[in-house]
């Protein structure tokens, strides 16, 4: 059996990953049936996030459980569990993930209920559900899964959004009941995560722009009627636009660091030189790991992190155009939706360990210590491969049919 044989039995009969073809070169390297620059923009991040991890973690495991790679060998596992979750999700067609989209949201609705009702509380917040020695975080999962039953919505109800009020706001119903669910947990971050992906896609979608600035506006006030009716989140919004006026109390986080970032300069203090990490900065392996990033390799490692984050979002919002193109709807959309989540929730977290905004408690995306973050970013990156895999095989077929 040829090469290209094999890569067109993907779909015919029982699927099966052609492997082996992944990591060698192949004979015409203009016909390669999957994106290799997005995937090794993703492993490096990966990876990279594993040393950096590696480095933020240890004084606070040798203080929380006097061994200082207790965070590390957790990570590694995580990783470990990437590798299965990116085995499953290659094999995995896009007519498939359309077909369950909306037994994945009623599923994920349930264990959302099921957070509320036996869910594990750690500082304060009730969001995991513990499996074993493991813990989910739901609401990681909700974004992912809103992304897909978002992109088959609008492949379904495609016309109605465009053309009436009714198609516009039925998946802003859902986005209501999920946000609702999230928001007693409480998790205000992700219900904005979830806000942005919904707004995106109805926005590329072509919905009328009257329906688009209701939303926007409802939206807006909504968020400031949570803010100012949650003492803890004022505070959080106080802290932001001046931490130096309480330096120990809610404004230490940034204010700790701002430092980090100061201290870092153009070139940085060296990888495992940070002074902040050793217990000064909270959270210094998970949401505010950017800031150790800041003080160890310096502006010109911030810039090169954030160009490669950069380049996945743009990865995925030109594979969406081009799926659009080729009228691949459900692709297309999907492909938006993650493009816009990764992006948004880098802006996100590194604005907030910046002083551009208030503290969100959102990981950046492939690099901060956290499995279930770590786990639905794998799938939602192998859901990207697997999308412009079948775009490019759709390509080859029909240059395939034109030459018979």
């Amino acid at each position: 059996m040829s090469s290209s044989e094999k890569q067109l039995s993907l779909f015919s009969g029982r699927i099966r990953w052609p492997w082996a073809d992944w990591f060698r070169e192949r004979e015409a390297p203009g016909m390669q049936l999957y994106d290799r620059h997005l995937l090794f923009a993703v492993i490096s991040l990966m990876a990279f996030g594993f040393v950096m991890v590696m480095s933020a973690s240890m004084p606070e495991a040798q203080s929380l459980k006097d061994n200082p790679f207790y965070f590390v060998w957790r990570h590694l596992f995580y990783l470990a569990g990437c590798v299965v979750i990116a085995a499953v999700v290659l094999r995995i067609s896009m007519e498939q993930w359309q077909q369950l989209s909306s037994w994945m949201l009623l599923g994920v609705a349930l264990m959302l209920i099921a957070v509320l009702v036996v869910g594990t509380t750690v500082n304060g917040a009730t969001r995991w559900l513990s499996v074993g020695p493991i813990r989910i975080q739901v609401a990681e999962m909700a974004k992912f899964v809103f992304s897909v039953y978002m992109a088959g919505y609008l492949v379904r109800r495609h016309q109605e959004v465009r053309e009436n009020a009714k198609g516009f706001y039925k998946p802003i119903a859902v986005f209501v009941f999920y946000a609702l669910l999230i928001i007693l947990q409480p998790d205000l971050g992700t219900v904005i995560v979830l806000f942005v992906i919904t707004v995106g896609l109805l926005f590329l979608a072509g919905a009328r722009l009257f329906d688009f600035f209701v939303l926007l506006l409802a939206g807006t006030i909504v968020f400031t009627g949570l803010v100012v009716f949650e003492p803890y989140r004022m505070r959080r919004v106080t802290s932001f636009l001046d931490p130096w006026q309480d330096p120990f109390g809610s404004g230490y986080q940034l204010t700790q660091s701002l430092m980090a970032y100061g201290r870092g300069d153009w070139l940085g203090q060296g990888l495992g030189n940070s002074i902040q990490k050793l217990e000064y900065l909270p959270e210094a392996h998970t949401d505010f790991i950017f800031a150790v990033i800041g003080e160890e390799l310096g502006f010109v490692g911030i810039v090169a992190v954030l160009s490669v984050l950069l380049f996945v979002s743009i990865r995925a919002l030109k594979l969406g155009h081009k799926c659009l193109a080729m009228e691949r709807a459900f692709e297309g959309y999907l492909a938006y939706g993650i493009g816009i989540w990764i992006c948004f929730q880098t802006v996100v977290n590194v604005g907030a360990s910046i002083g551009m905004m208030p503290t969100k408690g959102l990981t950046l995306p492939f690099i901060s210590y956290g499995g279930s973050s770590l786990w639905v970013m794998t799938a939602a990156a192998m859901v990207l491969i697997r999308i412009d895999h079948e775009r490019r095989l759709s390509l080859i077929q029909a240059v395939q049919g034109r030459m018979k």
